[in-house]
This record gives structure tokens, sequence and C-alpha cells, in this order.
């Protein structure tokens, strides 16, 4: 097998968590639940921005990622192993992946009931597509992988961000969905490598 081969090999094997999909995972019920759970949010954001309720009348196809240390702490640093870029699993750290995971969840959580109280164009279509969205999260901050945090400051951050034009509004919140449907990919590939127990080898 040739060095380019074997890299490849080695890649794959050690970044199979690296897809939009949760894996099985041997941590025990409640490691599994949100490794479900992250798989229903990732898929309701999707099919939330699939329909034309939440971004009607919205045009631009443009993504707004809230600033996050998600993408930084959950993903497996490499480093050069005779000539192969590899995971190096001892500068992983599952608690700091797992706080900002929750902050974000948070931050999202606190931005989507705050525009709820905003002006909508159809109160009872909005509320029906995004209700599903907060529930999730609701129960993702009751799986025990996740370490409480305080929402003040997220809640505090998320009631100035609508105004009083229900079109400004639904600009927002489209591009800020596409984003957390964006970051929902990543989360999911952070529990998958979390649940694969690559980084405890």
């Amino acid at each position: 097998m040739s060095l380019l081969a074997g890299c490849a090999l080695l890649l794959t094997l050690s970044w199979r968590a690296a897809t939009g999909h949760p894996l099985p995972t041997a941590a025990g019920p409640p490691c599994a639940q949100c490794a479900q759970l992250y798989r229903r949010l990732l898929l309701n954001t999707a099919e939330l921005l699939s329909g034309d309720v939440l971004c009607y009348g919205i045009t631009s196809d443009q993504v707004e990622v809230s600033s996050s240390e998600t993408l930084q702490t959950c993903s497996p640093t490499l480093a050069q192993n005779s000539g192969c870029m590899m995971p190096r699993n001892s500068s992983f750290n599952e608690s700091e992946c797992l706080r900002n995971i929750m902050k974000d969840l948070l931050s999202y959580e606190a931005a989507i009931k705050s525009y709820l109280r905003s002006p909508l164009r159809s109160f009872e279509e909005e509320v029906a597509l995004l209700n599903p969205t907060l529930e999730i999260i609701k129960s993702l901050k009751n799986c025990s992988l996740m370490p409480n945090e305080d929402n003040n400051s997220s809640e505090e951050a998320a009631a100035s961000m609508w105004g009083n034009n229900t079109y400004s509004n639904r600009q927002k919140v489209c591009k800020m969905m596409r984003g957390f449907h964006i970051r929902t990919i990543t989360i999911n590939r952070a529990m998958g490598y979390i649940s694969s127990r690559e980084h405890r080898k």
C-alpha cells in the first residue's frame, strides 16, 4: 500500500464521524439519547428551511453563522505522523467542546424565543414551525452529557435583534436559521467523534 493510500485510509478511519450524522455510542443511554436529539435537530432545521413560511418573500440566500468557538474546540487537532495528517487525540477536550455546543444552543434558543415575541407575518404558522426546534433544544439542555450554563447573557443579547418590520425580521431569522443548520452539522460531527471515543485512545 502506498504512503498516500495509507494516509487516506487512516484519515477515513479517524474521521468516520465527520458526517452530518451522529454515530452509535458506547457511552451508554444518556449519550445515545443526546446523539439522537442532535440528529433530530439537524433534520428539523433542514425541514423548516425547506418550506416557504420562515423565509417567505426572501430572495437572498445569505447565511449568518454566529460567532462561536465550537468549530475550533470540537475539531480534533491534526498532527504530522510519518507523512500523514492525523488527529492528535490528546489535544481534544471533550468537556470544552460540549460546553461550547451548549453555549450555541442557548444562544439560538434565546434568539428564536425573542423572534417569536416580535411582530410576525404569520404568527400561528411561524410558532408552529419553530416550537419543535425549541422543544428539541429544551430536551438537549436536560441531557446528562451537557454541563449547565447560564442563559441570561444570551437572552439579553437576543432582546435587541428584532424590530417592528416583519420583512426585516424574516430576513434576519432566515439568515440566522441557515447558519444554525450549518452549526448543527458541525455539532453532529463533533458528537460522532465523541461517540467514536477516538480521543480517548
